[in-house]
Parts: structure tokens; sequence; C-alpha cells
């Protein structure tokens, strides 16, 4: 444990909540301890996981179990949910007081500053964990994989409203007129239409008929055919039809 402060280091955060962050207080495998103030001006002691303990589900669980007994234990929760025969363990014994804290991706807790005192680098120890668990510690111990990520786990940055300038006013509200308008114009133009089509007369319908073939006319007078000649023939008029007559040789020539 170190109570000597040191200045603040490049990715250290400037606030945690409610508390400013002031100094570094400690810095261990799994965290760093902070001074800090309050709103009330009180000074804290905050710890903050790694970023590679915080990325850690197992890690991050055990910080954030030793939170939750701590402050249950002082509430009265663990009565209430059962388990307040349970004995208190080694994570509750000599634990301060927790006054805040955040257990989500990126967990811290605040507990009172007591120069002397054990501050809030105890809610680290529990994180790391050595070669056994039970009985006495025996054989070879193990480094997690994630002591090379030193940085301290910050929560992302919360994403607030840009409140709405002139500028941005005015484009807005043009915008909305000119949807506005655009949907009036559509309006009109299809009242226009449909407005037409109804005052429009209808075409008439003509009523169906019926188409029977009539027969042709028939003359009143029978068709002229044409009549006999009046003129003799030949033979009856007793004139001989000039040239040669039946008796006549035609190896003789007829005398000049």
């Amino acid at each position: 444990m170190a109570n000597v402060a040191s200045p603040l280091q490049y990715g250290d955060p400037p606030r945690l909540g409610r508390y400013v962050v002031q100094a570094r207080l400690h810095q261990a495998p799994a965290g760093f301890v902070y001074l800090g103030q309050g709103p009330d001006g009180r000074a804290v002691s905050l710890a903050v996981l790694t970023r590679g303990a915080a990325f850690d589900a197992a890690a991050r669980e055990r910080f954030v179990t030793a939170i939750r007994e701590a402050a249950g234990g002082r509430s009265g929760m663990r009565g209430w949910l059962g388990r307040g025969s349970r004995p208190r363990g080694a994570v509750l014994d000599g634990m301060p007081e927790v006054l805040d804290s955040d257990l989500g991706h990126a967990p811290w807790v605040a507990v009172p500053y007591v120069p002397g005192r054990p501050g809030a680098e105890r809610y680290l120890e529990p994180v790391m964990v050595g070669g056994t668990l039970i009985g006495q510690a025996h054989g070879p111990d193990f480094v997690p994989y994630w002591l090379t990520d030193r940085a301290p786990a910050l929560p992302g940055p919360t994403r607030r409203r840009r409140p709405l300038t002139e500028t941005r006013r005015r484009v807005l509200l043009a915008a909305l007129a000119l949807v506005l308008l655009l949907l009036l114009v559509t309006a009109i133009v299809l009242l226009l239409l449909f407005g037409r089509r109804e005052s429009e007369p209808q075409p008439r319908q003509l009523p169906a008929t019926v188409f029977v073939p009539t027969p042709p006319p028939t003359p009143e007078t029978p068709e002229p055919r044409p009549s006999p000649s009046p003129s003799p023939s030949p033979t009856e008029s007793g004139q001989p039809t000039p040239g040669r007559s039946p008796g006549d040789d035609p190896g003789e020539e007829s005398p000049l």
C-alpha cells in the first residue's frame, strides 16, 4: 500500500462517475487506485481494473463479487437473500465501506480515503489468484494472460444529443417546409386528375343489334332473250351462190 500520491499520467480517467480524479495512489497488477474528490468535497479512494482484467470475464467477476458482498453484508442484503447464516469470508474481512460503484464492463469502486489505512486497493486483491485455491499453496504459480494490457479500463464516452444551433434549426425548418409543399402540390395534382375524370360525360352505349341478311331484289320484267333473224337462207331464195358448183371439175379451167 502506498499513501504517497503521484501525478496523473496519460490515459488516466479525469472523472469516475460523480468523482473527480486528482492523483494516483497505488498501482497493482490488476488495476489502479486513485485519489478522488466527491461533489461534497469528501476525499475518496477509487479502484479501477486494468483493461486486460476488465476484458477477462472471470477477473471482472471476482472484482464485482467482492464489491457486491461488501456492500450487501453492510446493508443487510445478505439476510434478505437467505444467506445471513453464511460466515463472512476473507473477502469481507477488513474491507472499507463502499460509497459508490459501477459494475458494468469497466467497473470501479469508491471508498472513503483515510491516510494510513487500506483503501480501495483491497478490492483488487481477489482479482489475482494463486496456483491453488484449496489448502496450502504449493506447486508452480501462473501468470494471467491479461497482465500485458496495463491501461486503465475506462467506460465508453456517453453520446449526448447536441443542442440545435440556429443554423441547424433553420435547415430543419426549411426541409420541413419543402416536404409540406411537395405534399400539397401532389394533393392538388391528384384532385385535378380525378376531378376531370369525374366531370367528363361518359359515352352512351348503343343497344345491341341483330343483323339479319335480306334476300336480293327480283326484277319486275323477265330477262330479255335474243329473237331469230328474219333474213332467208340461200337455198330458200333460189339464187346460186357465187363460186364453184358441185359438178365442176377442179382440174379443168373455165374458158375465158
